[in-house]
């Protein structure tokens, strides 16, 4: 289970260092691709396996399964660290979210994310404990809390 929060830059080649923690749980090859609210995912290749063969157990024809398979799969890049630990981000990656220079690497669950520090900063000014009890709510996490 990748958790918590790093600070890093982006190299002038686009590539950022991933912190040893998650180098460690992530294996020799990962899949980056777009996430939501334009920051980018990051799935240990098992992980990125399910849920390319969910996708592909739904009907060819659905359009909500087409969506979603254009969205992960389209523009995914099968990745790897180098002896330094870091990894190259392909332009059209950094281009959706917004990556030039600082970014934050977080854990969450299943995946990491890399975000634009802006665009993380945003993230995070926008959640307020109002928010965090509606969606806890919603999934059913509550009353665990």
């Amino acid at each position: 289970m990748f958790r918590g929060g790093y600070a890093h830059n982006v190299d002038e080649k686009g590539r950022v260092i991933i912190p040893q923690k998650f180098r460690l749980l992530m294996g020799e090859k990962f899949v980056v691709t777009k996430g939501l609210d334009k920051c980018l995912w990051v799935f240990t290749d098992e992980e990125f396996r399910k849920l390319d063969e969910h996708l592909k157990s739904q009907p060819m024809l659905d359009p909500n399964a087409v969506r979603l398979q254009r969205f992960f799969s389209g523009e995914a890049a099968d990745s790897s660290v180098d002896s330094q630990g870091r990894v190259a981000i392909p332009a059209n990656l950094r281009d959706y979210a917004g990556i030039d220079k600082e970014v934050m690497i977080i854990g969450a669950g299943n995946r990491i994310e890399i975000w634009s520090k802006s665009s993380w900063d945003a993230q995070t000014a926008s959640m307020n404990d109002d928010l965090i009890r509606a969606s806890a709510k919603e999934i059913g996490l509550g009353h665990e809390l």
